[in-house]
């Protein structure tokens, strides 16, 4: 990094079911208040902002941001699946750790509709025709299903049939969410689960459950991010640091090995945490505290290995002994993860941010993860990208 950048301030509102939520623009100017307010800053003072949604038409962002106040400034919109929000925050990072700005907000919205993930746009190839081919190739393709548990359950049973792992041990996942979520008041599930409860769910596809995917989600999320010396001028209170950010595509491996793991993105998570631990300077085991693309239990569990939480096959030790919560080795999602705290596409890498910068100022009441230092964000997108951000204290 050229310069250091930092997290001002940051806003979540509650997340809510499709239907139970405000409109679009409205969560979304909420969530940018909030962060404007949290950090101290003046929309005035702001000089670029970026806007990340999945579904919605162009210039949301403008929709959303214009309630704030009519600046002038550039509204750049971001549209990149799942990712979306970190993509959002990659490019407000990068604007300002370039010198070419001193300030910059990143605000995640979306306005989802119940059941499962759809496309939209049916008169044209789709994004992921080509994933869905090598899907088909693989272990084959029910065009009657859902698209997205076939390709995280698909790689969720290739992991469980190469390391023997229990369908029991992947419901353990969605109990320890529920158990975090429980102390997250902007959390969409919070009533616990039993792993009985989780395994008697409708079975979706491989070992997944209904209550091992993450629902349709509404909510908003945002950050203000800015330079060392404009916080010192502008006073701001509690800054956290940006220390290393890296956003990965899929690369030939995604393809040729024909592993459903390496389909939805364990190559491309592996190579941007490992670039992430390259500029930082640390490793994984200096690690505090994680939230990572739960998407369902299964990518959890692809992702401990994948960020190098724990070796390779040794995942279900790793959730079996506790490693992954209060105690253990590193907790994972204390927000509840998007499995607990729900999935609003475009807001979910920016409520990361929101979870990760509180556990780095102490402020994260009962999902306090006692002496945080080093926090690791993890958000992922098939189609495909990867962003991997940690974020540290400010010295």
């Amino acid at each position: 990094m050229n310069r250091k950048v930092l997290v001002a301030g940051v806003g979540m509102i509650p997340f809510a079911k499709p239907g139970q939520s405000e409109v679009y623009n409205v969560m979304g100017e909420k969530a940018a208040r909030m962060a404007l307010e949290d950090s101290g800053v003046d929309y005035k003072d702001v000089q670029q902002a970026y806007a990340g949604y999945v579904y919605g038409d162009s210039t949301c962002g403008q929709a959303a941001l214009y309630g704030v106040g009519l600046s002038g400034i550039p509204i750049v919109n971001v549209n990149n699946n799942c990712t979306t929000g970190s993509t959002a925050l990659y490019l407000a990072r990068q604007a300002v750790e370039s010198g070419a700005i001193e300030c910059a907000i990143a605000v995640g919205f979306e306005e989802m509709r119940p059941g499962a993930l759809a496309t939209y746009f049916t008169d044209r190839p789709i994004a992921l025709t080509r994933f869905v081919d090598a899907m088909d190739d693989i272990v084959g393709y029910d065009e009657t299903l859902p698209r997205a548990p076939q390709f995280f359950g698909g790689a969720g049973k290739e992991y469980a049939e190469q390391y023997g792992m229990k369908a029991e041990t992947f419901a353990k996942v969605q109990v320890k969410a529920r158990q975090h979520a429980a102390n997250n008041p902007l959390a969409l599930f919070r009533a616990p689960l039993s792993v009985e409860e989780i395994m008697e769910s409708a079975p979706i596809f491989g070992p997944l459950t209904k209550f091992q995917c993450c629902p349709p989600t509404c909510g908003a999320a945002a950050a203000i991010i800015c330079s060392e010396e404009f916080a010192r001028k502008h006073n701001v209170r509690s800054p956290v640091a940006i220390q290393a950010q890296v956003m990965t595509t899929d690369t030939e491996s995604t393809f040729k090995d024909k592993s459903m793991m390496k389909l939805i993105g364990y190559d491309m998570a592996q190579s941007a945490a490992d670039q992430v631990y390259e500029k930082a300077g640390i490793g994984p085991e200096d690690v505090d505290v994680v939230e990572l693309h739960d998407c369902f239990t299964a990518n959890e569990v692809l992702t401990y290995e994948a960020l190098r939480l724990t070796p390779a096959g040794t995942a279900e030790k790793f959730i079996l002994d506790g490693d992954n919560t209060y105690g253990g080795k590193v907790v994972t999602n204390p927000s509840g993860g998007l499995l607990s705290k729900g999935h609003p596409l475009g807001a979910t890498g920016l409520a990361q941010c929101y979870e990760l910068t509180n556990q780095l100022r102490g402020t994260a009441d009962q999902r306090q993860v006692a002496g945080a230092k080093h926090a690791l964000a993890h958000n992922l997108g098939l189609g495909g990208a990867c962003v991997v951000t940690l974020y540290g204290q400010v010295n």
